[in-house]
């Protein structure tokens, strides 16, 4: 269950980072619905990720979930970048995400 909550933790850091991006995108009243959005999604994605840590009988480990964690925000925020800002896709940036997400993974299967 704590994988689960880390997993949707992740997705809402690129939430908050697509809320960022488009805050700065936009101007007046929808600008604020924007950064409303990117409070929102800050708040749940830390709580979750301290859920994550702190709770059930087999609380992740701090090292693993905040590099997981990470890790899904980051490589989110990459993809969400390249579909939504036009931001260029290179192969060694593409060689780096799925290095990143190769690394995530690892760190997943050697974790208790």
């Amino acid at each position: 269950m704590n994988w689960i909550l880390l997993i949707i933790g992740g997705l809402f850091e690129t939430g908050f980072a697509l809320c960022l991006g488009k805050a700065q995108e936009t101007t007046g009243k929808e600008s604020y619905f924007w950064w409303l959005g990117f409070g929102i999604s800050l708040f749940l994605s830390m709580f979750l990720l301290y859920k994550a840590i702190s709770v059930g009988s087999q609380p992740l480990p701090i090292g693993t979930a905040y590099a997981v964690w990470t890790g899904i925000g980051a490589v989110g925020a990459v993809f969400t970048g390249i579909l939504l800002f036009n931001e260029p896709v290179t192969f060694w940036r593409m060689f780096f995400v799925f290095t990143l997400i190769a690394s995530v993974v690892g760190l997943k299967a050697v974790s208790n």
